[in-house]
């Protein structure tokens, strides 16, 4: 836990939108046409701590946010029963992150944190939810899931583009919008407050999310919107743009980190990266099965690189199991922020395994899922994992079966049925899933092409 001795560092919270687990040079990814897809986010990884059983609280956008805001797991709040919320929520006043409800930005900010979004919010409409009212002191960037990266307008045709409370217009490819003003942000910050401040920096990119559009293919946002087509243009996209749009992700991240650099504060700032969901359509997510929408290990294994120079040592790899709202718990710890009273905390802080040069771990607990989508279950135990999809039950021993192939369950019953009463006593704790929550009609089966 922080102590008044220790210098509290800043903050800077990199969430990608749709990534998949191996997607990123330092996780096995291949190069692209044009070169390695991810060299800066390598570099970081290189420099700091990489985390190869790292998984989101969700393989859906909004329900792992939820978790992420709030360092609990996402069901007890009805608004992440949604997967993920819709744009025809708009208005809605039960469908967001209550204001009301302690947040990971309005905890740090009560201790005396600044805190600022700059990017993908998908946590409810104005005018009764919003990233000013649930902690961040500045915000920029979309309300809804997914959205043109020129055009800014979401999956209803309906321009969301956010400067705060009000709704404005900016020409711009929106990865390089979310970049340049979180280095304005930065600089901002820096000279304001000559470092003596703490910061709290959420990135939360929009890419690799559909559309799949890079920097060159404004023509082709024009066309989506000239023939009325939905932007998640199911016949559209293809390997080579879903990878420029990492890359460009990764230009900016790179912006970033030499900001920090320049403004003398990268010593002093925890850089987190990771995704709120494994990959899509294009995802190359070897040997990991299944991508979003799944409670296979390709849907919920993600990516997570910690970097901070002046407590993690560099060429780390951990095997710490951990999931989103971990970090989360791991930021309050060391920005000082205690938990709520009434709001304790499900996640679990990792600050002590950032300070070691040894592959210290927390102490070691299950980890757990479920999905209104085909009726998904899923637990992490150790090396093993219970999954149910579509009512049959599979038992894999993650060590040794990471690709989910060899079903286990009727090799051992025992620790099967063990594992499905431990889902079933954690389940019961958490409020049921309502009988109007919705999955998206763009993700189901009959729309996305088979695995």
């Amino acid at each position: 836990m922080h102590t008044e001795k220790q210098k509290r560092p800043n903050v800077v919270f990199i969430v990608a939108d749709d990534l998949g687990y191996a997607d990123l040079g330092c996780y096995g990814g291949r190069d692209a046409s044009f070169g390695p897809v991810s060299p800066e986010l390598d570099r970081l990884a290189q420099q700091g701590l990489k985390f190869t059983q790292g998984y989101s609280n969700s393989p859906v956008c909004s329900p792992t946010r939820f978790a992420l805001m709030t360092a609990r797991y996402q069901y007890r709040l009805r608004g992440a029963a949604e997967e993920p919320i819709r744009t025809n929520t708009r208005g809605n006043a039960e469908l967001g992150l209550p204001p009301s409800h302690p947040t990971l930005p309005s905890l740090l900010r009560d201790a005396g944190y600044r805190t600022a979004l700059m990017g993908k919010w998908h946590l409810g409409y104005p005018p009764h939810f919003g990233p000013l009212k649930s902690g961040y002191e500045e915000f920029f960037g979309p309300m809804s899931g997914g959205v043109d990266y020129f055009t800014h307008c979401g999956a209803g045709g309906q321009h969301d583009l956010w400067f705060g409370e009000e709704e404005k217009r900016q020409e711009g490819y929106l990865t390089d919008l979310i970049t340049d003003r979180s280095v304005d942000w930065i600089e901002r910050k820096a000279a304001g407050a000559k470092g003596d401040v703490p910061f709290f920096l959420s990135v939360h990119y929009t890419a690799p999310h559909w559309p799949w559009e890079t920097r060159d293919d404004e023509a082709l946002s024009r066309e989506l919107v000239d023939n009325k087509q939905a932007i998640y243009h199911l016949h559209g996209g293809h390997v080579d743009a879903y990878r420029r749009m990492i890359h460009h992700m990764d230009e900016g991240i790179g912006r970033i980190v030499r900001t920090l650099e320049a403004q003398g504060l990268l010593e002093d700032t925890l850089i987190v990266f990771t995704s709120d969901n494994g990959g899509e359509r294009f995802s190359d997510n070897w040997p990991l099965v299944g991508g979003k929408m799944d409670l296979t290990e390709g849907g919920i294994r993600v990516p997570w690189i910690a970097h901070w120079p002046r407590s993690i040592a560099p060429g780390q790899v951990s095997e710490q199991t951990c999931m989103t709202m971990d970090w989360s718990a791991t930021m309050l710890d060391l920005g000082g922020a205690a938990a709520h009273a009434d709001y304790p905390l499900d996640g679990q802080s990792l600050a002590g395994r950032l300070a070691q040069s040894t592959d210290s771990t927390m102490a070691d607990r299950p980890l757990f899922w479920r999905m209104n989508h085909r009726g998904q279950r899923a637990m992490r135990e150790g090396d093993w994992k219970y999954l149910r999809v579509d009512g049959i039950d599979y038992l894999f021993n993650l060590r040794s079966d990471e690709r989910e192939r060899a079903n286990m369950a009727a090799i051992q019953p025992q620790r099967l049925a063990a594992m499905i009463s431990a889902w079933e006593a954690w389940n019961a704790s958490m409020p049921p899933i309502p009988v109007d929550a919705t999955v998206s009609l763009c993700y189901t089966e009959k729309d996305m092409p088979q695995r």
